[in-house]
């Protein structure tokens, strides 16, 4: 913790904003602030008075797009969940008022655990543990696409109505944005896609980027989630157990086609044989169940069809690719700096055959 101001949070307007709107929250100490590394957009921040801590979550500085950072939106879902079986922080107070920190922001509580975001750093849970983490994942999401949205006031959350003709209508236009070379198949990729929309189920609350690296998990001996139907119930050596303690990064959530969650989970389970690739995932771990295993865990709990998965999966490629090559197209334009940014572009041909490959082969 360093005592300065982590840029984009004024400790002193933050206490004395809390000091007037949840009076005996914080304690007497002096508030110390730390910036969480590893988020892409929204600005993430630890806070502590020296004997409790808490989570701050603003827009990135100089944000444009207010509803791509829209801390209204975190807040609600968070609030809406925070009482079903679905684990997030609890919130703790959402202020709109931009002469605070600038812009709006909400407090959350502060949730111990570990995000896991690249194959190595699943090496020390060894196999057995990472097989059952990354269930645990996917029993999870069966949990969020349980929840009722009209139960928990998300009813309104979003327009699931068209929602995958939407979708591919939005992505469609971010690649047209960031056209600066050949790519070829893409667009054949994108109208095969339209061409065989699948029809949805009945609408869930969507995460939106549903993914191992936007858990914390807690495997300190906290209470097993498990429900006793598979034998890999996350148990480690010494008795404890590693549970999933907080599902985070709810800034792309809405009401939609619970399917998107399940192609995009069943995309990052993929391996991609790329020494040193800039994109990482944890499908390499040594236990990590490869998609087949999670899409059928899915369908098994959730009781949903999932025979049009190879569409969500190849929709995920899709999206990803438009994503890298948005980033690619940035760095070719001296936008973007940084390890790494100079081989993204490589990695998007590849994803396109991915998705060409998936949407195929059925």
């Amino acid at each position: 913790m360093s005592a300065d101001h982590p840029p984009g949070l004024d400790l002193d307007r933050l206490r004395d904003h809390l000091d007037r709107a949840r009076p005996g929250l914080l304690g007497r100490g002096p508030l110390t602030a730390r910036l969480i590394e590893g988020g892409r957009s929204n600005l993430t921040y630890t806070v502590t008075d020296g004997t409790a801590r808490w989570v701050v979550r603003r827009p990135p500085l100089g944000h444009v797009l207010a509803t791509a950072h829209d801390m209204r939106r975190e807040h609600r879902v968070l609030s809406a969940l925070h009482p079903t079986a679905v684990p997030v922080p609890r919130p703790v107070l959402l202020c709109e008022d931009e002469s605070v920190l600038g812009a709006p922001f909400y407090v959350m509580e502060f949730v111990a655990g570990t995000p896991y975001r690249t194959a190595e750093q699943l090496l020390p849970l060894g196999p057995e543990r990472t097989r059952a983490v990354v269930l645990g994942l996917v029993d999870v999401l069966v949990d969020l696409h349980a929840v009722d949205p009209r139960e928990v006031g998300l009813g309104d959350f979003g327009r699931p109505e068209g929602f995958l003709d939407r979708q591919l209508r939005r992505w469609g236009k971010q690649l047209a944005a960031s056209r600066g070379r050949e790519l070829p198949g893409i667009d054949e990729l994108h109208a095969a896609l339209g061409r065989t929309l699948p029809a949805s189920p009945a609408p869930a609350v969507v995460h939106g980027d549903f993914r191992l690296d936007n858990v914390l998990i807690d495997s300190s001996g906290g209470t097993d989630s498990s429900d006793g139907t598979d034998s890999s119930d996350g148990t480690d050596s010494s008795g404890g157990t590693d549970r999933i303690a907080a599902v985070l990064d709810w800034e792309m959530s809405t009401l939609g086609d619970p399917l998107t969650d399940l192609g995009l989970l069943a995309m990052y389970s993929v391996r991609l044989e790329v020494p040193d690739s800039p994109v990482s995932t944890t499908a390499g771990a040594p236990g990590h169940p490869d998609p087949a295993e999670l899409v059928e865990r899915y369908a098994a709990r959730s009781g949903r069809d999932v025979s049009a998965v190879s569409w969500y999966t190849a929709f995920a490629w899709f999206k990803l690719a438009v994503i890298l090559e948005g980033i690619h197209y940035r760095y070719t334009l001296g936008q973007t700096v940084g390890a790494g940014f100079d081989r993204i572009g490589e990695l998007v041909p590849l994803f396109i055959e991915h998705g060409l490959t998936t949407l195929q082969e059925g």
